[in-house]
């Protein structure tokens, strides 16, 4: 059972891994000191807030505004564990419940709804196992390898700051929507978060059936 979701969850950490090393990369650029890369991926394991979280600190944002864009990042998360949770074992006590929920994410997730039978805690533990060590030791890896790349490739690493998208697209906007010109860094991608997702929901809204 363990070894079965270790094998599932292996190609989620080998994707993992060069992310969570561009992250190293850009915390050592940035004068973070050194192993908080680390320390920030083993207890968060949040890609997108995690670079999301580090680009407010360089920005000197705010606890509260820290503290309020990550909850709006990672409140996604809040659902995909209410609909995971319809498919553990019975059996899986509140300790395992909450060792499992804090390694969810879009990914793991979307493999393990997809799951036939019910899932186990011994299954979960492997098939979390992979992407938590693929993510963890790419940040380690990032921190430790970057003295020995070129300037060129790590300029490059900021390609991964996928998450980051809105953060960069909202502040070019300023000449054409002056509002944002008197916000924080941290406020703009609340704003934007929340533009974006109002705009989805009108623009694309989730047909219901009778039957639900």
């Amino acid at each position: 059972m363990f070894t079965n979701g270790l094998r599932r969850g292996m190609p989620i950490a080998l994707g993992y891994f060069p992310v969570a090393f561009s992250f190293g990369v850009l915390c050592v650029n940035s004068h973070m000191p050194l192993g908080m890369a680390t320390l920030i991926s083993v207890t968060n394991f949040t890609s997108s807030g995690q670079f999301a979280g580090l680009n407010l600190m360089l920005a000197q944002a705010s606890y509260f505004e820290v503290a309020l864009t990550l909850l709006m990042i990672n409140a996604r998360y809040f659902l995909m564990s209410l609909s995971l949770s319809q498919k553990i074992d019975r059996h899986m006590n509140t300790l395992e419940r909450m060792i499992v929920s804090f390694c969810i994410s879009d990914e793991t997730f979307a493999l393990a709804s997809l799951e036939v039978k019910p899932i186990t805690f011994k299954w979960m533990s492997g098939f979390l196992l992979g992407p938590f060590l693929g993510w963890s030791l790419g940040a380690l890896a990032g921190e430790l390898v970057v003295g020995l790349l070129p300037s060129a490739i790590q300029g490059a690493m900021g390609i991964a700051l996928y998450g980051m998208f809105i953060a960069i697209i909202v502040p070019a906007s300023k000449p054409y929507v002056p509002f944002f010109q008197f916000m924080s860094a941290g406020f703009k991608l609340i704003s934007a978060t929340l533009i974006a997702s109002l705009c989805g929901a009108k623009l694309f809204p989730r047909e219901v059936s009778d039957n639900e």
